[in-house]
C-alpha cells in the first residue's frame, strides 16, 4: 500500500466556459487497439502520476459548485468517451448545484481539494486508485465574522475507486470515478441521491412503538424566535461538539468499531462524551429493545439504539426522554440532533449532531459520507422531500 499526499490545487474561472470546454479539457481519446501487460502493480512514479490527474479531476467538480465555477487545470488529463461524456453532463448538475446554494446562504467562494492515495493496483491495461478526497469548501464569511463564530469552511472526506486505462501509446485515460456515498445527505461535490435502504445498523425491535411526533418544519424563522433553550441541564453540551469536531474525518478506532452506515454510531459516541450514560444490561436479548442504550466490542451485544437511526429515535424521545422534538429545525443549537427521513416512508435514515450555529444557521457534522459543518440550509435544499425530526439533546 502506497500513500501519497499531493499538493492543492485552485483556479477560478467562469462556469459557462468550464462546461464547455469539458470535452477538450477530459481530452476524450478515440478507441485505439490496446496492447495487454501483465503488470500487477504500479511504478511510484505512476502512482504519482495518477494521483495529481485524479487531484485535478476532483478539483474540478468541487470547483463547480463554487460561486466561480472553473477548468481547474484538466487540460493534463486524457479519458474515455464515456467517461468525458459522464463528466460533462456531471459538471453541468454541479454548477446548478452550486447556483442553488448562492440562493440559500451565498454559496461557496472556493474550493481546495486534496487527495490521499491509500491504495493502488494494476491489471493488464486498468489501474485503479483507492483515494479519499478531502476539500474544504469556502463560505463567504468575513475574518471578523469567523471569529465571531461563523463557520470558516465546510470539509468533506470522500472515498473513492478511480480507475485510468492505458491506451496503445501508453497514455493514461480516466475511465471512470466510483465516490462511496453511502445513506447520508449527497456530498456537495456530487449529484447522487442517498439510498434510504442502506441503513443496516439498526434491527426490528422487540416491541411496537406507535406513532412519532410531527416532522420538524423548515420554514425560515426570525432570527429572535431561535433560542437555544436547553432541556436537560446536566449534560456537557460542550464535550458533544468538541466530540464531533474531533472525530468527524478519522473515527475513534481505539474505542469504538465503525459501521457501513456509521451516522448514528458516530452520534450516539458524541452523546455518550457529552454525558448520556448506557442503559443495560449488554446481553444479546435486551439489543433489540428500544428502552436500552449500549455498546460493547461485541455487535450482538451493542443495543439497535446505539448504531440504527430509527432505533435510535424511539429510545432518544420515549423511552429515555432525553431529547425532545423541535417544532422547527431552525430551533436547533449546538449539540442538538438532527434526523431525516429520506423518503418519508416512517423509517428514519440519517442522523446528525449540530457543531455550529450562526446567525440563525445550525451547521451539521456527520459520519457516512464524513462532513464538518455543512449549512443545515444546503441540506434541506438538497433534499427537500425529507421528513426531518430536530432532536433538543
Amino acid at each position: 500500500m502506497r500513500t501519497v499526499h499531493k499538493k492543492q490545487l485552485t483556479s477560478l474561472l467562469g462556469a459557462a466556459i468550464a462546461i464547455a470546454a469539458i470535452g477538450s479539457l477530459l481530452g476524450a481519446a478515440p478507441p485505439q487497439p490496446q496492447e495487454i501487460s501483465n503488470n500487477t502493480s504500479l511504478t511510484a512514479s505512476e502512482v504519482d502520476e495518477l494521483a495529481q490527474r485524479a487531484e485535478e479531476y476532483l478539483q474540478a467538480r468541487a470547483s463547480m459548485v463554487t460561486t466561480n465555477p472553473t477548468q481547474a487545470r484538466m487540460s493534463g488529463i486524457s479519458s474515455t468517451p464515456a467517461m468525458a461524456n459522464r463528466t460533462a453532463g456531471e459538471f453541468s448538475l454541479l454548477a446548478a448545484k452550486g447556483e442553488r446554494y448562492e440562493q440559500v446562504d451565498g454559496g461557496y467562494t472556493k474550493a481546495v481539494v486534496d487527495v490521499t492515495v491509500t491504495e493502488s493496483s494494476l491489471n493488464d491495461i486498468t489501474a485503479t486508485l483507492q483515494l479519499t478526497e478531502d476539500t474544504r469548501l469556502y463560505m463567504p464569511f468575513t475574518p471578523a465574522e469567523v471569529a465571531e463564530g461563523a463557520p470558516e469552511y465546510e470539509e468533506i472526506s470522500l472515498p473513492h475507486t478511480v480507475t485510468f486505462t492505458r491506451s496503445a501509446d501508453g497514455t493514461w485515460l480516466l475511465a471512470s470515478d466510483h465516490a462511496d456515498t453511502g445513506s447520508g445527505p449527497a456530498p456537495s461535490t456530487q449529484v447522487t441521491e442517498p439510498d434510504p435502504a442502506d441503513d443496516a445498523s439498526g434491527g426490528v425491535p422487540d416491541q411496537a412503538e406507535g406513532s412519532k411526533d410531527a416532522p420538524s418544519s423548515t420554514e425560515a424563522l426570525p432570527k429572535s424566535s431561535t433560542k437555544d433553550v436547553r432541556l436537560q441541564a446536566g449534560y456537557n453540551y460542550k464535550s458533544i461538539v468538541a466530540y464531533a469536531n474531533k472525530y468527524w474525518k478519522n473515527p475513534n478506532k481505539g474505542a469504538y468499531r465503525t459501521y457501513g452506515n456509521d451516522c448514528t454510531n458516530f452520534v450516539s459516541q458524541a452523546m455518550k462524551a457529552g454525558g448520556w450514560s448506557t442503559v443495560g444490561p449488554t446481553d444479546p436479548g435486551r439489543r433489540s429493545n428500544n428502552a436500552k442504550w449500549f455498546y460493547t466490542i461485541f455487535v450482538n451485544r451493542t443495543s439497535y439504539t446505539w448504531a440504527g437511526a430509527e432505533n435510535w429515535y424511539w429510545f432518544a424521545v420515549k423511552h429515555s426522554k432525553r431529547t425532545k422534538i423541535l417544532d422547527n429545525v431552525y430551533q436547533l443549537a449546538s449539540s442538538d440532533v438532527l434526523q431525516a427521513d429520506w423518503d418519508r416512508n416512517g423509517n428514519i435514515n440519517h442522523t446528525m449532531v449540530v457543531t455550529k450555529k450562526y446567525n440563525g444557521v445550525p451547521y451539521l457534522t456527520y459520519h457516512t459520507t464524513n462532513t464538518h459543518n455543512k449549512s443545515l440550509k444546503k441540506i434541506v435544499a438538497d433534499h427537500g422531500g425529507a421528513w426531518w425530526y430536530a432532536h433538543r439533546t
